[in-house]
């Protein structure tokens, strides 16, 4: 993961018979920017994760899955994708913060007919609470899980999720790691079109702790920057540690899904149940309870 690259310093006035550059008009890019909207395009792809749920719901239970729990799920960007789907999809959106809940309502939820906004189900509280209602899949996407730092901690969450699920019922959680994944670092996505770039920051790991914080910031061609605009303090977990977890639990099996590479050794969006892999400098993974 590469820090972005320092431009030579030029001289202010720049050469004979040269204008000199026109400074941007109006506020700085950064005053202006929606973090959330920043955040959906850098981060989120619901519709591969929603591809992901439903075949390996269907690879176990040979049907497709109907209802879906998506655990922290801010502006439940993947819930809005699961309603439209399918006309017999229902989803239920958790989480406990207002702010991006308060966001997803008037930004995403608007692009549901009012059919399929029937059908999707907000509510602000603990992830950890039990629910009167049961589904086929609950996810916890973008590592948001790892806000738990204690095995009984996250243990427990795992219980009151096996407990919300049907008879046939899977959890989906996506997991980081390598070593670069360890090691304090910037790396810079460019979105060009959109005249932005993201910026994933580790900024501190403790080796005895496994503790990690991070941090988003994103950066706007006009030099303007948003600094922290989203901070994260958690627990890098291990593969082995989730699926040890999710069946003391009392899931039936835990299986790890490892993403494949094209032919630059970069990830291609293809998860497939794996036993074994060997390690790589960055890696996105897949674990999946089963009841």
């Amino acid at each position: 993961m590469g820090k972005k690259d320092k431009k030579d310093k030029k001289d202010k006035k720049g050469k004979k018979g040269q204008k000199k550059p026109k400074k941007p008009k109006g506020p700085p890019m950064a005053e202006s920017a929606d973090k959330y909207v920043l955040y959906q395009k850098s981060v989120q792809a619901p519709e591969a994760d929603l591809e992901f749920f439903d075949s390996t719901f269907q690879a176990e239970f040979k049907r497709k899955p109907k209802l879906l729990r998506e655990d922290f799920c801010g502006t439940f960007a993947a819930s809005v994708a699961w309603a439209k789907l399918r006309p017999d999809n229902r989803v239920w959106g958790v989480d406990l913060d207002p702010e991006p809940l308060a966001w997803g309502r008037e930004h995403n939820l608007t692009q549901l007919s009012p059919e399929q906004a029937e059908r999707l189900t907000l509510i602000q509280g603990d992830v950890r609470d039990p629910r009167d209602f049961k589904v086929d899949v609950i996810a916890a996407q973008n590592f948001s899980f790892c806000i738990f730092k204690v095995r009984d901690e996250l243990r427990a969450y795992f219980k009151t999720c096996l407990e919300g699920l049907n008879d046939e019922g899977i959890m989906v959680l996506d997991i980081f790691g390598g070593p670069e994944s360890i090691q304090p670092a910037e790396d810079e996505t460019e979105h060009e079109e959109d005249g932005f770039s993201y910026i994933w920051d580790q900024k501190r790991y403790d080796a005895i702790t496994n503790e990690i914080q991070c941090a988003i910031h994103f950066h706007f061609k006009d030099g303007s920057k948003l600094t922290d605009a989203f901070t994260y303090d958690w627990r890098l977990w291990t593969i082995a540690e989730l699926r040890e977890l999710l069946v003391e639990a009392g899931f039936k099996k835990a299986d790890a899904y490892w993403e494949g590479t094209d032919d630059d050794d970069e990830g291609n969006g293809e998860f497939v149940k794996s036993a074994s892999e060997e390690n790589e400098d960055a890696w996105i993974a897949y674990v999946v309870g089963v009841k």
